[in-house]
């Protein structure tokens, strides 16, 4: 009996870089290998400083929030004192309906 040559080829994904095989009579995916993770830091101490930083940015987004939740009070005083002040200047007129304008 003659042996069937199955035909492959490999196809580089331009996105992640993972290797898929692909079978050419049924177009199916038959392997897929994917691309070695890179390491994000080189070595034990590159990587306690970043989370060091990282720790101190969460610190001050909290304190900058905790502090604007704070002044909130006053700038919704100063926003409804505002409106206030407009609504007393604004002459009285009664709303327009629908049925006004015919």
């Amino acid at each position: 009996m003659a042996k069937v040559k199955e035909k492959f080829f490999e196809v580089a994904c331009p996105d992640c870089g993972a290797v898929l095989r692909i079978d050419a009579a049924t177009g199916q995916v038959v392997s897929h290998t994917p691309t070695p993770r890179k390491r994000t830091f080189e070595d034990l101490e590159t990587a306690a400083q970043a989370m060091h930083e990282q720790n101190e940015r969460k610190e001050s987004i909290f304190r900058q929030s905790l502090d604007a939740e704070k002044n909130k009070e006053d700038i919704f005083e100063k926003k409804f004192a505002e409106a206030l002040r407009k609504a007393k200047e604004a002459p009285d007129e009664k709303p327009l309906r629908v049925f006004d304008l015919d």
